[in-house]
């Protein structure tokens, strides 16, 4: 236990930097395509169109600063449990993409929409959120790591 108490800040560091990089780039890469965006989150087919849009419109602006928070270190503690649920979010909304049948791209990283059969890939999507997720509880569990801005307990 020692030994990981030594490694901890830097395990805390490496999970922030993961998390924060993924949240930043998802939402980047949707900011700049709004309409994409909407588009993506109308294809899972949960919401009313108007509230889809919404969501697309706003989600990738939630996901850069909660990606920022991260990487900087400040409030990794909030930052990391939105990024958390969010990861979860995701999950639920692809999975029930797979079982209901639907062919569509998550639209995780830009892009989303209807593609063709047999050309999803829910299953590394649906591990790769939830891998996210295991960074998240991580970083909820131990906020404080090296290079962070947020102040250390005494």
């Amino acid at each position: 236990m020692k030994k990981f108490s030594a490694l901890q800040p830097w395990a805390t560091l490496a999970a922030r930097i993961l998390l924060g990089v993924v949240l930043l780039l998802a939402g980047y890469l949707k900011a700049k395509s709004p309409a994409q965006a909407q588009m993506a989150v109308r294809a899972y087919k949960l919401l009313p169109i108007s509230i889809a849009n919404i969501f697309g419109l706003s989600l990738p602006w939630l996901e850069i600063g909660a990606g920022i928070l991260l990487i900087v270190g400040i409030a990794v503690r909030y930052a990391a449990l939105f990024g958390g649920l969010l990861m979860l979010l995701f999950v639920g909304a692809i999975s029930q993409a797979w079982a209901r049948g639907l062919s569509i791209d998550c639209g995780c990283f830009g892009g989303g929409g209807q593609v063709a059969a047999g050309h999803t890939k829910y299953l590394q999507e649906i591990l790769r959120d939830l891998g996210l997720t295991l960074s998240a509880v991580f970083l909820y569990l131990n906020p404080h790591g090296k290079f962070g801005l947020d102040k250390s307990p005494e």
